[in-house]
């Protein structure tokens, strides 16, 4: 175990015994820390305030960008779906994990692994509805909007 991962589980054994989830967690570039996260849905009542996605806020926010290409990401726990997401979107490279899935179920903390058991079923086949609705005829189309603004970008 490196001294990220060090870190972030020593970030997440500190945010029990705040009270909060073992969840920590610290984004590197070129080998050296650029920010790092705990679980703080807890303490902000966000479920979006998880480790990963903290530690991509705080980076992203110095940086005035979104984008999070060449970073790596540690984790004290295998990421859940939304966080590794957020992880795709913003470009990082690669994630290391600590605890499993499995060990996240065995500590009572099962429902990343039930989502991504939920995202491999057909939608008509999930727990939650999702259900399209088209535009209506002549409704301005937003996708369009930003195809005709990006083509246009002058790079």
């Amino acid at each position: 175990m490196d001294q990220f991962m060090e870190r972030a589980v020593e970030l997440a054994a500190e945010n029990v015994r705040d009270g909060g989830e073992p969840f920590g967690a610290v984004l590197v570039k070129n080998d050296k820390q650029v920010a790092e996260g705990i679980n703080e849905l807890h303490q902000r009542f966000d479920v979006t305030a998880h480790a990963e996605i903290q530690a991509m806020r705080k980076a992203q926010k110095m940086m005035h960008s979104h984008e999070l290409k060449n970073y790596t990401m540690y984790a004290s726990g295998e990421p859940c779906p939304m966080c590794l997401t957020a992880m795709y979107f913003a470009g990082i490279d690669t994630v290391y994990y600590c605890a499993s899935s499995e060990d996240a179920v065995d500590a009572d903390l099962g429902k990343a692994k039930n989502i991504y058991e939920e995202l491999k079923k057909p939608k008509a086949e999930r727990q939650m509805d999702i259900i399209h609705m088209p535009l209506k005829e002549g409704q301005e189309n937003p996708m369009q909007l930003w195809k005709v603004k990006r083509s246009r970008r002058i790079f």
